[in-house]
């Protein structure tokens, strides 16, 4: 097989990945003297922070995802290719895909990172993880389908089982499936399912560290855990997971929690692609890279986002948080330097700049950091909803979004809970 792209005398630009941080450095080369090749084993970006609303059955998968292609029609220096990367080869400057071999000039890394089950087999095996929109899917179903279960099941103890949902992670991610849900018990049970005692429900928020949402300030962890329990939610601090086996969790306090429904929002790792030599890998597969995002060990190759590690950051010794801000400053920082090294300028080194971090708990509930400026509430709700939806790829998505928003605000009754699944 061959990728099929002519060469036109134009330096080519290979992005491997076509997440937040792929798509700002896409779009960035437009209109360049760049022929730019977009490689990713899908064919639409989709928007991460939004990933639990489709989860939880609150927006559609078509709501957060938008297609490659329509974003870049009538570029002719833009090429699309929905293909899987197997390894990089230095020495011809190409990569094999699933769809043949495509050569570069310059190759950006951008294929993000995937959840780290830290090699328990048996929580990677049963437990429902939530980085993708196909991922967010599956669990939609399993949670709507163990609702329909539990509506007809007379054994008190599997009842019980199927109406019980462990979150595994006090992150932003599980925070926020976790107040999802919580808010799904108190307004949708009662109504969808009468015949279900809402009461019954018990969702469990298990947080390794001693405070939720620890890359915050201690003051907003705390308001985050305060509306959580608020809502309903079970929270477990200070204590690890140590396997799933039949139904059950089991905590590192020898406890069990019976659920039959367990998300795993505790950690991820970097995408693996072979090629990159062993000592150009760091701590959670991370990518090493110098200050100007280029990968140690390599020539033309750079790393941006999730999947890598800048060194020599004094402000970043650990590496810089794996959010969307950084993916998009460093892609904007790498669009930047190639195209002044096409006019024979120099490079500017990567310097992150920390707009801020926010986190929603529910409905009317949220909290925000913004510098010194730190608070919650109504008000830091109604900022990450508008944040998160100027952030929204086009005018359809994020006017569906918007109108789903306010009406869900004004009275829940959303009609998105549909179990949703391919004929084999």
């Amino acid at each position: 097989m061959r990728a099929n792209i002519k060469r036109n005398g134009q330096r080519r630009v290979v992005i491997v990945g076509g997440g937040l941080g792929g798509l700002k450095l896409a779009s960035s080369l437009r209109d360049t003297d760049y022929q730019v090749v977009l490689v990713d084993k899908n064919n639409y970006n989709q928007f991460p922070p939004l990933i639990y609303q489709v989860a939880s059955a609150g927006l559609e998968p078509s709501n957060i995802a938008f297609p490659f292609r329509r974003l870049f029609q009538n570029r002719k220096n833009f090429f699309f290719r929905m293909a899987e990367v197997q390894r990089i080869d230095t020495e011809e400057k190409a990569i094999l895909t699933s769809i043949g071999t495509i050569h570069y000039d310059d190759l950006v890394l951008a294929a993000g990172a995937t959840t780290n089950f830290f090699g328990n087999k048996n929580i990677e095996a049963s437990a429902l993880s939530m980085k993708t929109v196909g991922e967010a899917m599956r669990l939609r179903n399993t949670i709507l389908q163990n609702l329909e279960r539990a509506e007809t099941e007379d054994d008190e103890v599997k009842r019980q089982r199927l109406l019980t949902i462990a979150i595994v992670g006090g992150g932003p991610s599980g925070v926020e499936i976790a107040g999802a849900l919580a808010e799904m018990r108190r307004t949708i049970i009662p109504r969808d399912y009468p015949d279900l005692n809402a009461s019954e429900m018990h969702i469990y928020l298990i947080n390794a560290g001693p405070r939720l949402l620890g890359a915050m300030d201690e003051k907003s962890s705390h308001k985050a855990e305060k509306a959580l329990k608020e809502l309903g939610v079970e929270i477990i601090a200070d204590c690890r997971v140590t396997d799933y086996q039949n139904h059950s969790l089991i905590l590192e306090d020898g406890d069990f929690i019976h659920a039959e429904t367990v998300i795993w929002v505790s950690g991820i790792k970097a995408n693996r692609i072979e090629g990159i030599p062993v000592e150009s890998i760091g701590h959670g597969g991370r990518i090493l890279t110098d200050s100007f995002n280029r990968v140690k060990g390599m020539t033309n190759v750079y790393a941006i986002g999730d999947q890598c590690l800048v060194e020599g950051d004094e402000a970043y010794p650990q590496g810089h948080p794996q959010l969307a801000q950084v993916a998009l400053q460093q892609a904007a920082n790498v669009a930047r330097n190639l195209i002044a090294a096409g006019r024979g300028r120099s490079a500017r080194p990567f310097v992150y700049r920390n707009p801020g971090t926010m986190a929603t708990i529910g409905r009317k509930k949220a909290v925000v950091e913004i510098g010194k400026l730190k608070f919650g509430g109504f008000f830091a709700w109604l900022l990450w909803l508008v944040v998160h939806l100027r952030s929204i790829l086009g005018v359809r998505n994020k006017t569906v979004v918007f109108l789903n928003w306010m009406w869900n605000y004004f009275n829940y009754k959303q009609s998105l809970r549909l179990i949703l699944k391919a004929e084999s």
